[in-house]
């Protein structure tokens, strides 16, 4: 009994290292790329510049605006076409009374922890081996991509290698940004910029391990269970869409190959797809018209070798070791990750938004599901054949490499510093002297001082709006319409119809194809705010009154 105890609490202690030291990493990555200063400055890491400038609008929306029902913060109007749930919590969070860092790097964190520690699970319950659960995440965390090769290009190898990685400040490959082959969605970055991704892998990994488990006892899966597992899917349009659509399909598979779990899972897309439909619909069609067939994802000059060649290098020796780990797996294994390899073909075939970038989602939640038989077809060379043993180690080196590379530029990554209120004296204005619901006719289309202060704008950097299939093209020349005329009535009629409260003007003009006449506004319109003779605010409200529209 003594022993036994022992052993108990050996095992408990070394879990919860594993956990620890997960939960850690993700506390470190988070709060080193995101974070304020006590003198009110934000500071984001440069390579989350771009996809924060829609991000912090759309916090600050819930937290210092008013935006129920949500609307996409940069794109005022129309209902939100974006997920929005987990900045919703953030927005939340901030508003009663959590500094904006705190309310976004612990939900990160703990998404990102959520994630290790399913890969772990998953590993430890469905291969039976912790082992392979640890090194599963290594591998996840650092990507098995040949973007080294790009690496070593710009810095051969040499006496200094060790100082080139360390001191590393770029990406080794960032295609197709860079004219690399090699994607840029392999290493960390994508879960320090899409903060609530990190989380909804972890869910779908969650539904992977509920499955297997009541798969092995039919009779526990109780109605409770079913009715948990409809309603945790059918909530997932609004904290990430992508991941719903996944969900969804792998419930449609295991309604076919777990024969004596069918009724249940039936029920359970029953569930999901009713509590689902509603936010689908409130979300709504995409404006802009998609080409749903599109096959070969970023693959340039498609052709069965081109193709062969872009997955070679971007998943690396995965694209051998996977596939033998599948084979030597046993059928409840392989059945089990089967929607793995149908979100490989669906990224491959179909588009799903303007952006084709976007479909990189598919292919990271496959890459885990890569991993996971990697380890499981390297530890048992490791077990059944001594003499291979000799290439084990090399093997893992280059599956691990371009990670270890990419994991320093986000350590060396400079800041961009943007003031926050009240260290924002435009921000601060438009906070305490504007509606919480008001909509500004920006002069910004990044980090604007209206969407600081939590208001939304007319039209932020539009390619955000336009991935998520906005009308672009037509609220650009609109933008652009208001900026350049000179007919008071035309400006006050078709903000109005817009729903617009206020009106930037900066000199000089920073938004494409825009030569303000600063004299007509100055003389027709009521300025409430003016900074330095640069910009200056309007109050399309007290400027029109009610002789229009």
């Amino acid at each position: 009994m003594h022993k036994s105890f022992k052993f108990f609490k050996k095992t408990l202690t070394a879990e919860t290292s594993i956990y620890l030291l997960f939960f850690i990493f993700s506390l470190f990555l988070m709060w080193k790329t995101f974070h304020l200063t006590p003198t009110h400055d934000i500071k984001i890491a440069s390579k989350l510049w771009s996809d924060f400038s829609a991000t912090l609008p759309l916090i600050r929306s819930f937290s210092y605006g008013a935006n129920l029902p949500p609307e996409y913060a940069i794109f005022a109007g129309p209902p939100i076409r974006y997920h929005f749930g987990f900045f919703l919590l953030v927005g939340f969070l901030e508003k009663a009374g959590t500094p904006l860092d705190w309310a976004l790097n612990i939900p990160s964190s703990l998404g990102f922890f959520f994630l290790l520690a399913m890969i772990y699970l998953v590993g430890k319950h469905v291969f039976k081996s912790k082992i392979l659960g640890i090194i599963s995440v290594i591998l996840t965390l650092f990507n098995g991509s040949f973007a080294f090769l790009e690496f070593f290009k710009k810095y051969p190898l040499s006496a200094n290698t060790f100082n080139d990685i360390v001191k590393n400040t770029t990406f080794a490959a960032f295609g197709p940004f860079d004219g690399s082959i090699v994607s840029a969605f392999w290493n960390l970055n994508i879960y320090t910029n899409q903060r609530h991704l990190a989380a909804s892998y972890g869910f779908l990994l969650f539904l992977i391990l509920f499955i297997y488990h009541n798969s092995q006892n039919p009779k526990k899966f109780t109605i409770n269970k079913v009715v948990f597992l409809g309603l945790m899917i059918g909530f997932f349009p609004f904290l990430h869409m992508a991941t719903f659509g996944m969900m969804g399909i792998t419930l449609l598979m295991y309604l076919l190959i777990f024969t004596n779990l069918r009724k249940k899972v039936l029920i359970a897309g029953i569930v999901a797809f009713c509590v689902a439909l509603p936010q689908i619909i409130y979300m709504g069609p995409s404006q802009v018209e998609i080409n749903l067939i599109k096959p070969g994802y970023l693959v340039e000059n498609l052709s069965f070798i081109n193709f062969v060649k872009y997955w070679f290098l971007n998943l690396g020796l995965v694209t051998i070791l996977a596939p033998l780990g599948f084979i030597i797996a046993d059928s409840e294994k392989r059945k089990l990750f089967l929607p793995f390899l149908f979100f490989f073909v669906i990224g491959n075939v179909f588009q799903f938004t303007p952006s084709m970038i976007d479909n990189h989602k598919f292919f990271n939640i496959f890459a885990i599901s890569a991993n996971l038989f990697s380890a499981f077809l390297i530890l048992n060379v490791w077990k059944k054949i001594v003499w291979a043993r000799i290439f084990v180690l090399p093997v893992f080196l280059i599956i691990t490499i371009s990670g270890i590379i990419d994991f320093f530029p986000i350590l060396n990554d400079r800041y961009i510093v943007i003031e926050d209120v009240p260290k924002n004296k435009t921000a601060s204005f438009i906070l305490n002297h504007t509606p919480p619901n008001s909509v500004f006719l920006n002069a910004e289309y990044i980090f604007d001082d209206a969407s600081i202060a939590g208001r939304k704008t007319y039209l932020g950097w539009p390619y955000f709006p336009w991935s998520l299939g906005y009308d672009v093209d037509t609220r650009l020349e609109n933008l652009q319409k208001v900026l350049n005329s000179t007919d008071k009535t035309f400006i006050c009629n078709f903000l109005k119809s817009q729903g617009v409260n206020y009106i930037e003007v900066k000199r000089p003009p920073t938004i494409e194809r825009v030569n303000t006449d600063y004299d007509f506004f100055n003389n027709n319109f009521i300025e409430i705010y003016r900074k330095d003779n640069q910009l200056v605010i309007y109050d399309l409200d007290k400027s029109c009154g009610s002789d229009y529209l």
